[in-house]
């Protein structure tokens, strides 16, 4: 079962998510933050993972620490959900197209923590949502699940087409770099013998 819990309360936030990496894509997502909630569901579709997810966050100073936190508990959902990572592809890659963006996002679940994050004319917000956000979204899930990630954006003009296209991009890559490789089973996909 790669699957997991996280429970997460703090002084500005209160969240419950559950990961499944083998679902079907279905989503059940409140955050407080209906663009976070729309691109959460995004990735839950596109990456074939159910993800829940609850937030009672101080949304009344911003979303920061919502985004942020939740951003953790993905991260630490991944990375419980993988345990090992016995038998996985470990390398994920997409590029993905959303009208005139165009976004390119390579995974490595490495078990080193690295982002490389590269966009361009982002305007300041989305309706009420603070677009520099996105990068603190995964600066904070690659630093809990110990993912290698680079996402680029190759072409774009549209704000809100940007960022759905990095997460419908991250997704495809998540996919690709969790699915379970036969000619692996059983075995670590690092000359180390562990990631």
């Amino acid at each position: 079962m790669r699957n997991s819990e996280i429970l997460r309360k703090t002084a500005e936030t209160d969240i419950e998510l559950k990961l499944d990496l083998d679902g079907k894509g279905e989503s059940d997502i409140d955050t407080s933050c209906p663009f976070l909630d729309h691109m959460l569901t995004l990735f839950a579709k596109h990456s074939r993972c159910m993800l829940y997810v609850r937030c009672k966050g101080d949304t009344e100073v911003d979303y920061h620490h919502t985004v942020e936190d939740i951003g953790i508990c993905l991260g630490d959902a991944i990375k419980e959900s993988l345990g090992n990572k016995m038998g996985i592809a470990r390398y994920g890659n997409a590029i993905i197209p959303m009208d005139e963006a165009l976004l390119l996002v390579s995974i490595d679940l490495s078990g080193r923590a690295t982002l490389a994050f590269s966009t361009e004319g982002l305007t300041e917000k989305v309706g009420d949502f603070d677009t520099e956000l996105v990068k603190e979204f995964f600066a904070a899930l690659v630093r809990k699940s110990e993912m290698t990630l680079h996402i680029r954006q190759l072409a774009g003009e549209n704000t809100h087409h940007i960022i759905e296209g990095i997460f419908k991009a991250f997704a495809a890559a998540l996919r690709a770099a969790v699915a379970l490789d036969s000619a692996r089973a059983g075995e670590i996909p690092s000359t180390k013998g562990v990631l």
